[in-house]
């Protein structure tokens, strides 16, 4: 039998975001985000105060993976607003779940991705916790990532490139460039900049690694170069 959700923290955190809920800014985001999905009209700081004491409460806690999981999917599944998407990916990344954010995770990150589809809950999800089931088992997950960077979803795709952004010194730059190259050739604007980003994240620690990577692929896409670059200044 299917391991049931916490309904009560699903209930919970629909109705506290409703509570805040502002009609005239939710409009606005809906807009800016070209979302078909509505917003309440939350600000960051008002999403952290709603979810932070849910998040704490120890009746609310998950009582297991099964139902961490589960909860996630809830909240997910069941959104009618965007910022229920927020919710779910807040749940996912809790300190006090951190222990299941490992390989077993990559299929439900995977599927929010590809239901998500959009950079802004694609690149939370791709930054976050794909990037530290990343890290915590390198030589699995960067064969995902391989794989991923030549998915039929242009979203999956822009996740395996980002995939590492944020990591420093623990960044695999064999890896880095085996997602980069497959995508090089993708006029997709997405893709364009998520290899920007990727490699300009990675300036911040090697710099030199980076204008060789440039330099050895000139048919990096304007954007893709201008990102990489950005702050190396006089270095280019």
């Amino acid at each position: 039998m299917p391991t049931q959700p916490q309904t009560e923290l699903v209930a919970a955190v629909h109705a506290a975001l409703a509570e805040r809920a502002d009609p005239v800014r939710a409009a606005a985001q809906q807009r800016y985000m070209k979302s078909a999905m509505p917003y309440f009209g939350l600000t960051s700081p008002q999403l952290k105060a709603a979810l932070v004491p849910l998040l704490r409460e120890p009746d609310l806690a998950m009582q297991s993976r099964d139902q961490w999981v589960a909860t996630v999917e809830a909240l997910w599944e069941r959104a009618t607003y965007r910022e229920h998407w927020y919710a779910a990916i807040a749940l996912a990344r809790h300190r006090s779940y951190r222990a299941w954010v490992d390989s077993d995770a990559m299929p439900l990150w995977e599927s929010l991705i590809r239901a998500g589809a959009w950079w802004d809950v694609v690149d939370d999800i791709a930054t976050h916790l794909v990037r530290d089931t990343v890290l915590g088992n390198p030589s699995v997950e960067g064969l995902r990532m391989r794989e991923w960077a030549a998915a039929d979803s242009l979203w999956v795709r822009r996740s395996a490139i980002i995939s590492q952004v944020g990591a420093g010194a623990r960044l695999d730059q064999t890896l880095l460039t085996d997602v980069i190259e497959p995508n090089i050739d993708d006029r997709d604007f997405f893709s364009r900049k998520a290899i920007g980003w990727a490699l300009r994240d990675h300036a911040r620690h090697d710099p030199d690694w980076v204008l060789d990577f440039v330099t050895a692929h000139p048919e990096l896409s304007g954007l893709s170069r201008r990102e990489a670059l950005k702050h190396l200044g006089t270095r280019t």
